[in-house]
């Protein structure tokens, strides 16, 4: 071995030597931060203690539920029975606000809760069906006839005051098959036939008189006020997103049920990563005591 390959292999050496003490020393200063940091991570990529997703994942479309198409406008080739069993185009028939109610007429589970909610906050509103905007209730299930759907009209009717201009804004539709899977899909309408019902979400789609999708109202019952300011905004043509997205977070759809439940399992894995959070800033800004010698 001569004197430059001698020198050349004493470098390396020193060089390994002094990684290895800076990893150690890195290692030895920072390796309960270090550690704590890997089970943060670990959180955050939202595994709870449960060992399921704390978050859900937006890019695939629930099997029942509602996905949001704000801004995106109606097919114009969605056809529908009108109350005087004449055959219509959907678009044709919006010229001003109008919220879309899909329900099966038959249906044993939220679609008359529903129902009853739209009747109420119509006839609490100070607007005018008919006039300042418009609703129309349309059957999912291409089985129903309209008959039917008058027959529901005529009961939520018996439930409002305001039943004449009600009954002008209301109006109720049934459908093809065709026709109700090109409405839903436009609308991020998800449902899933179960036996001779049906597993659905509860919601009502606002769509502006130019057939743009603008708001979503998710539930049963609906606060006068956001009603309101649905049907304001759509007028103009002003999209927004849904109010209610920190009580979707909150509550999942249970098809056997047909009902909300509280998610118990995602708000305690939540509150699971915010506390784990707390914890790692407080450890990394916590001032070191000094050791008096």
């Amino acid at each position: 071995m001569n004197q430059k390959q001698g020198f050349t292999m004493g470098q390396n050496v020193n060089i390994r030597v002094l990684f290895s003490q800076s990893i150690d020393f890195v290692f030895s200063r920072f390796s309960g931060k270090l550690i704590f940091s890997l089970a943060f991570l670990f959180l955050f990529s939202g595994i709870n203690l449960f060992g399921q997703k704390v978050f859900d994942d937006k890019t695939k479309d629930p099997e029942i539920g509602i996905t949001e198409h704000l801004d995106e406008f109606l097919p114009t080739d969605i056809y529908l029975i009108d109350e005087n069993n004449q055959r219509v185009l959907l678009t044709d028939l919006i010229d001003k606000p109008t919220i879309i109610n899909w329900v099966y007429f038959r249906c044993p589970g939220i679609c008359s809760p529903l129902m009853e909610g739209l009747a109420k906050v119509m006839d609490e509103s100070d607007m005018i069906p008919g006039v300042d905007y418009q609703v129309f209730t349309i059957s999912f299930d291409p089985s129903e006839t309209i008959d039917l759907g008058l027959r529901k009209k005529t009961n939520y009717l018996n439930l409002v005051n305001k039943k004449e201009a009600i009954s002008k804004g209301w109006k109720f539709f049934v459908s093809d098959t065709v026709s109700i899977q090109k409405g839903t899909n436009a609308t991020g309408f998800k449902y899933k036939k179960t036996g001779s019902d049906f597993a659905h979400a509860a919601s009502v789609t606002v769509v502006s008189p130019k057939g743009k999708i603008t708001r979503y109202l998710n539930g049963i019952y609906f606060l006068p006020f956001d009603f309101k300011m649905a049907v304001i905004e759509s007028s103009k043509g002003m999209s927004a997103p849904t109010i209610s997205k920190i009580m979707q977070y909150c509550f999942s759809y249970d098809p056997v049920g047909q009902a909300y439940v509280l998610n118990v399992t995602k708000i305690s894995g939540t509150l699971i990563l915010f506390v784990a959070l707390l914890f790692f800033l407080i450890l990394i800004f916590k001032p070191r005591r000094k050791i008096n010698k």
